[in-house]
């Protein structure tokens, strides 16, 4: 039994039975992180040290018994975005390679306090720029169905950590796509959850729900056990919402026998790689058989690119404008882009685009009253080369900026509505392809148990990478 490749629950479930300590399933984890990482660069801070430290702390509360925290001895690792305490953070920056915070990200807290055990960081872009894993801090990271492929981003190295058996769980976070396009790039689960589900601390803006601390896991079942043991209200979030992680303890089965589900190849003419979409085709079958009653039909997102530009580019002026200035050549091109597009923003600007959001939203809700979810791609491409930035073109379509090749996933961030990314087939030459699952407005809960029976009836997450033993 190869012990790093069960879900968490198992692993979770072998701890409290004392068949396993946690400093044995640390030492697995450990193993496999030094035969695997050097090649696909996932992992970029590793700190064995802290890790067994943690792990012997998790084996004292394991044999002292009583209530055991849910995540109690589980590897994990922390996405170089996330503060942590006391372990270098550099946000993928030149800026910040020497950066070693004195607090954690709340989200990073949680994990800690649920028992999990810190093995490290994982690589991302430069400031989480893009959907491609490289910084100059770094380097690359690569796909582990081919290494001359990239994982995506900007939780890159979160989902290779995960696809390859390094860590049992790993945290990422979205603003346009960096949970789920990593996962449907590497046939690993990566869930948006609904802003303030997970609150995000430290922060500039309390009320900015536009980007949210997320999970990626090799199931669906390990989602929701991350969910249940981080999830809950913060004060310091107003957005954040009340109810405990405790509802992701329900059992993910349901009876799906009726319930209508929408099915859009393309979000109403987004151009869609053909390969995406003939390895997508057997999954509407699949929902059919399932007990979805499948229909065509997609929500008008008019005015969702505009939208997403427009805010994106505000949080990247407000955040990036200064230091720009004061070190102009330490930032990567896309991050002068966007922020010079956002300083060029006037009131009038983000008051239209509050105005067409809150339009669209509306209407994707109402959709969402007779279809109750929505079916669409993860990404409009399967993963491309390392070499690659991002995409300039699709089907002869050219990509206006180094965003616009991930708006299947984006359109959905625009209206801030729960999805999840789930293994959902491959390309002719091995490739993952990931199906997106939308729900309605805080229906989190709704998304995962969808996702967990498409999952039990296709059982993609059992594949593994076929280029890395």
């Amino acid at each position: 039994m190869d012990i790093v490749r069960l879900r968490a629950v198992d692993q979770a479930a072998m701890l409290r039975r004392k068949e396993i300590s946690a400093r044995e399933l640390l030492d697995a984890h450990v193993a496999q992180i030094e035969a695997t990482n050097p090649e696909l660069n996932a992992i970029v801070t590793f700190v064995p040290e802290v890790a067994y430290e943690m792990a012997d702390v998790a084996d004292s509360a394991l044999r002292a018994g009583g209530s055991i925290p849910l995540l109690t001895g589980l590897p994990v690792a922390h996405k170089d975005l996330h503060e942590t305490k006391g372990i270098l953070t550099t946000f993928g920056s030149p800026v910040y390679s020497s950066f070693v915070p004195t607090r954690n990200t709340l989200i990073v807290d949680r994990m800690q306090k649920a028992g999990a055990v810190t093995v490290g960081k994982t690589n991302t872009p430069q400031h989480g720029a893009g959907s491609q894993t490289f910084n100059e801090v770094f380097g690359v990271t690569r796909n582990p169905w081919n290494p001359d492929y990239t994982p995506g981003g900007s939780s890159g190295g979160a989902a290779v950590a995960i696809a390859t058996g390094m860590v049992s769980l790993a945290d990422g976070s979205d603003y346009g796509a960096s949970l789920r396009n990593p996962a449907s790039f590497t046939n690993t689960v990566g869930f948006r959850p609904s802003p303030g589900r997970i609150p995000t601390w430290p922060t500039k803006d309390a009320w900015w729900s536009h980007s949210v601390h997320g999970p990626i896991a090799r199931t669906v079942e390990d989602i929701s056990l991350f969910m249940a043991a981080v999830s809950g209200p913060d004060d310091r979030i107003p957005i954040s919402i009340e109810e405990p992680g405790s509802v992701f303890a329900a059992p993910l089965g349901a009876d799906w026998s009726g319930v209508p589900i929408a099915w859009s190849e393309d979000l109403g003419g987004l151009p869609i790689d053909p390969r995406v979409t003939r390895a997508l085709a057997p999954a509407r079958q699949v929902l059919e058989d399932i007990g979805f009653v499948v229909t065509e039909g997609t929500p008008d997102f008019a005015g969702a690119e505009e939208s997403f530009k427009v805010w994106r580019g505000y949080s990247y002026a407000r955040q990036f404008a200064e230091p720009i200035r004061r070190n102009p050549d330490a930032y990567k091109e896309t991050i002068h882009w966007n922020t010079e597009y956002g300083l060029g923003l006037t009131a009038a600007d983000l008051g239209r685009a509050a105005e067409t959001r809150t339009k669209l939203r509306q209407r994707v809700l109402h959709f969402l009253d007779e279809h109750r979810f929505l079916a669409i791609p993860t990404s409009a491409v399967p993963p491309f080369p390392i070499t690659i930035e991002y995409p300039t073109q699709i089907n002869g379509v050219v990509m206006e900026n180094y965003t616009s090749w991930f708006a299947s996933c984006y359109y959905i961030s625009t209206v801030e509505l729960p999805s999840i990314s789930i293994p959902a087939g491959f390309t002719d030459d091995g490739l993952p392809v990931g199906l997106q699952i939308v729900g309605r407005h805080h229906a989190d809960l709704d998304v995962l148990k969808a996702a967990y029976a498409f999952q039990q009836a296709t059982e993609l997450w059992k594949e593994q990478p076929t280029a890395i033993s």
